[in-house]
């Protein structure tokens, strides 16, 4: 299973870059995950869209899911049908403005796999419904907690994971309990406590040097690196 990272910034891109968006590869086919502005472009670059298992989406929000609205063109043109995965009890408006010519949109079910891959979900603490999404194969995990603030449930959901792409939006200094997203303090500490083998920072705010993040995740996990565009994570 191979993760390429196509954006990782948020909740704006930086210039040329990308928010949420990684493509997942697996047995010769490809799921997406996350689709926020600028994704599109870089899919290309990677991969063919129309070609595409399924779209995983941890929520709603724009910077993680708007390319779709993008997509859709290319889609039509191409004759090609997408099936896109959602938290089920999302009414986001952005999820009505999915054409259903060109998206078969579907709540997560409980446990399903695609292109070999076993796919389970967790929600967690936004304020939308957001789902943390755990991929498995050939004895092989990654979890992607989406965006979230801490959350009870997470750490188990994390457990022993071989990489944890974790939201980390802050640094220690500017976290509190009542904002959207980890820090990357607490998205370490996370990792700690569920044991897993390395850590990756995303949700990378534009505004804050992305090695002193690192540095300080570094403090409570030293397996930890943050993500960049074109970053690929093998598994």
């Amino acid at each position: 299973m191979k993760v390429h990272v196509l954006g990782c910034h948020g909740p704006y891109p930086t210039a040329g870059g990308a928010t949420s968006g990684y493509l997942i590869s697996h047995q010769g086919e490809n799921i997406l995950m996350d689709c926020g502005s600028g994704v599109l472009g870089k899919l290309m670059a990677v991969c063919d869209p129309a070609g595409l298992s399924a779209v995983l989406l941890s929520h709603l929000h724009f910077d993680h899911a708007e390319d779709l609205l993008v997509m859709s063109y290319l889609l039509q043109m191409r004759g090609r049908k997408l099936t896109v995965y959602v938290p089920p009890e999302d009414e986001s408006p952005l999820k009505g403005l999915l054409s259903p010519a060109v998206y078969d949109v579907r709540p997560y079910p409980e446990e399903m796999d695609i292109a070999g891959i076993r796919i389970t979900t967790c929600p967690t603490r936004h304020p939308v419904p957001c789902r943390a999404i755990r991929l498995e194969a050939e004895g092989k995990s990654l979890v992607f907690t989406g965006d979230t603030n801490t959350c009870e449930g997470l750490k188990g959901f994390c457990r022993g994971a071989d990489a944890l792409l974790c939201d980390a939006a802050f640094l220690d200094s500017e976290w509190k309990e009542t904002l959207p997203h980890l820090s990357a303090l607490k998205a370490a500490q996370l990792a700690g406590e569920a044991q897993v083998k390395k850590l990756y920072l995303t949700h990378l705010p534009v505004t804050h040097d992305i090695k002193t993040m690192e540095k300080e995740a570094a403090l409570a996990f030293a397996q930890t690196r943050a993500v960049y565009p074109g970053m690929e994570i093998i598994l």
